[in-house]
């Protein structure tokens, strides 16, 4: 029995021996963690806008008649080319006809008792030669004479007023312009001046826009605005402000704005849509979700992916303004950096990562 254990425990015995000669183990290496990341896209320019708007004439006028009537004839509707001088509108004619032959008949009343005074102030003047009437009768066909030359010159008014009247009917346009709203229709009663349609001057065009009145301190006043057609960006022109609305509308809660245009193109007809916007230079700065910063002794950094997307190292960077949930960062990252955006506070410096396939 001693003979065959002998080998058996021989073989044991150098077991356990080569088991305690072998060295420890290597200590795991540490998780691939999986993050998400954005890529640095440098913003080198600041727009202000755009905001919707619309092409207006700088010069208009609400046309109306002189004189109150019933509308008879509306020649002209919205978008219409009208010359200058050419009938815009008509009034019922009877009632001005009706003065004016009225006008004519005075003034032929007074012509005739002019003519009556005239006379009789003559004969009292060869009377009085002869000693046959008194001075005072003579007097009184003298200021006959002057009462009946007086009305005639009353009359001889009164009757091209009645024709003013009369031409007042006719509404014709001062100058060539488009018309833009039609506030009357035919059989309408009009009270005098009250406007018929609002007559435009193409030549003279301008951007009309309304921002809200908290941006309105924002906004350069000296800049160059850019408008562009909203139906085709790519036709655009350039407008200089001219003009701010002092108050703010009370139900919107905006300002008008009044921009001049600086050689449109044709495209930019009266009544078309606009945006409007202004693009300015600034230092170049990047904005990140605050998810990515990581800040430790006062200082902030952010997790970068390495060129092969194997790991991260932390860079250092300079916050320039933080609003919500959205950090400006105006040093510290080049155009094209991998950034960490979800995950940042679980890493260290040369932890593996597997980045998503795509960037948010």
């Amino acid at each position: 029995m001693t003979r065959l254990a002998s080998p058996l425990v021989v073989a044991i015995a150098a077991t356990v021996l080569l088991t305690a000669c072998k060295p420890a183990e290597e200590a795991a290496p540490p998780p691939v963690r999986p993050v998400l990341y954005t890529t640095a896209k440098p913003v080198d320019r600041v727009t202000f806008g755009p905001f919707a708007g619309v092409i207006e004439p700088r010069y208009k006028s609400e046309i109306g008649f002189q004189i109150a009537g019933r509308l008879i004839a509306r020649d002209v509707t919205v978008g219409d080319v009208v010359k200058k001088g050419q009938r815009i509108a008509a009034l019922d004619q009877v009632v001005t006809r009706f003065a004016l032959t009225r006008a004519e008949a005075d003034l032929a009343d007074a012509q005739a008792q002019a003519e009556n005074a005239i006379a009789t102030e003559a004969r009292r003047r060869r009377l009085m030669v002869g000693g046959n009437v008194a001075q005072a009768q003579l007097d009184s066909a003298v200021a006959s004479r002057d009462t009946a030359q007086a009305r005639v010159v009353q009359a001889q008014a009164s009757l091209q007023k009645a024709r003013d009247q009369m031409s007042y009917t006719e509404l014709k346009a001062d100058f060539d312009g488009v018309v833009t709203v039609r506030s009357a229709e035919v059989g309408q009663v009009l009270s005098a001046g009250q406007a018929v349609v609002t007559l435009a001057r193409p030549e003279e065009r301008e951007a009309v826009v309304d921002i809200p009145e908290d941006l309105v301190g924002a906004m350069p006043k000296d800049g160059l605005f850019s408008i562009a057609l909203q139906s085709a960006s790519g036709i655009t022109a350039t407008g200089r402000v001219r003009e701010i609305a002092p108050f703010a509308d009370q139900m919107t809660r905006t300002r008008r704005i009044r921009m001049t245009l600086i050689d449109p193109p044709e495209a930019f007809r009266l009544g078309t849509t606009i945006a409007v916007a202004l693009s300015r230079p600034t230092k170049p700065y990047v904005t990140l979700p605050t998810t990515a910063i990581v800040s430790a002794e006062g200082r902030d950094g952010v997790w970068l992916v390495s060129p092969a997307g194997d790991s991260v190292s932390l860079r250092s960077i300079t916050i320039a303004q933080r609003r919500d949930d959205r950090v400006t960062i105006t040093d510290g990252l080049s155009a094209g950096d991998r950034i960490v955006v979800a995950g940042a506070a679980s890493l260290k410096e040369g932890q593996a990562v597997r980045i998503s396939d795509t960037p948010l």
